[in-house]
């Protein structure tokens, strides 16, 4: 293999990484205080994807950074919507632990439902820039531009979320409660604004996931939030589910994983290509089967 194409190569999987570290990301930051692996996280990135074609169908000339930036606020509004309506109240009933997870899949149900009632069951496609789809050429390197602004966004997006876990109050709120919920909660924090403050970051996360992993597909379905939940659920797994750090080590390997596949697999193989993955993550898990940064969570960042 020629040095250009392994560094095409890398870039693609450093692209992919970056949106599937920023999934796994918006999923563990749940799971730090609350201890729930959220399984409606993937309707949020749904939901992203049909503000965007939704925004686009009226016509008006809209900006496409305007767009983008609605998707987005979309998805935060419909995590904060679902932690008032759905998870606060079963918290509140002092129920087990299992009750918020079976909420979950049951937010997961409802807005696949109401997308499929309300608009359609069958895909809609989202436009995007054309520079989105171009390609540069330096030398003898061929990009693509899509892989430079999702690397771009994902390091913005990581770097800004570290800044605010470690510079600001609400950071360290989340960082505590993280820690020791029960124990903020004494020192005179509101558990209600941690935990809201938690999913809209996550709903944050989700909203930029959605607008790179569409960009990707070009496509949006009701259903189509179950592979980029699958794939959060697995980076944090196998990254360690209690770390932040492990989050975006995770999400960085399955994207590795995939562009390797990609190339080394015959083409008679390349169907099963996530089979091969999840495989892999298996017998990683199996080595390390408390992940590959275990331990620690929001305290990986301080």
């Amino acid at each position: 293999m020629e040095w250009a194409d392994f560094a095409e190569l890398l870039i693609a999987a450093v692209s992919l990484g970056s949106i599937y570290a920023l999934m796994a990301l918006g999923l563990v930051l749940v799971f730090g205080i609350l201890r729930l692996i959220n399984f409606a996280y993937g309707e949020f990135i749904m939901i992203g994807g049909y503000a965007m074609w939704w925004l686009q169908r009226l016509e008006f000339g809209i900006p496409w950074g305007f767009v983008a930036l609605f998707a987005v606020v979309v998805a935060i509004v419909t995590a904060l919507a679902l932690e008032r309506v759905a998870f606060r109240q079963v918290r509140a009933s002092h129920g087990p632990p299992i009750n918020l997870l079976l909420t979950s899949f049951a937010c997961s149900a409802v807005l696949q439902s109401l997308v499929m009632v309300l608009i359609s069951p069958r895909s809609k496609g989202i436009l995007y820039p054309p520079l989105v789809s171009a390609d540069l050429t330096l030398g003898p390197l061929r990009i693509a531009a899509f892989d430079i602004m999702a690397i771009i966004v994902g390091g913005i997006s990581l770097v800004g979320l570290t800044i605010l876990l470690r510079k600001t109050f609400l950071g360290i709120c989340l960082r505590a409660a993280a820690d020791d919920f029960t124990m903020t909660r004494l020192l005179g924090v509101q558990a209600d604004r941690v935990i809201a403050a938690a999913f809209a970051i996550s709903g944050a996360l989700a909203g930029i996931s959605s607008v790179l992993y569409f960009a990707r597909i070009g496509l949006v379905k009701p259903d189509i939030g179950l592979g980029p939940v699958i794939i959060a659920f697995f980076a944090t797994v196998v990254g360690g589910i209690e770390s932040l750090a492990g989050a975006v080590v995770g999400g960085f390997l399955l994207g590795f994983l995939t562009v390797g596949l990609q190339v080394v697999l015959p083409t008679s193989l390349l169907a099963y290509r996530d089979a091969f993955t999840f495989l892999i993550v298996i017998i990683v898990l199996l080595v390390r089967p408390q992940g590959l940064v275990p331990g620690r969570h929001i305290r990986e960042v301080r």
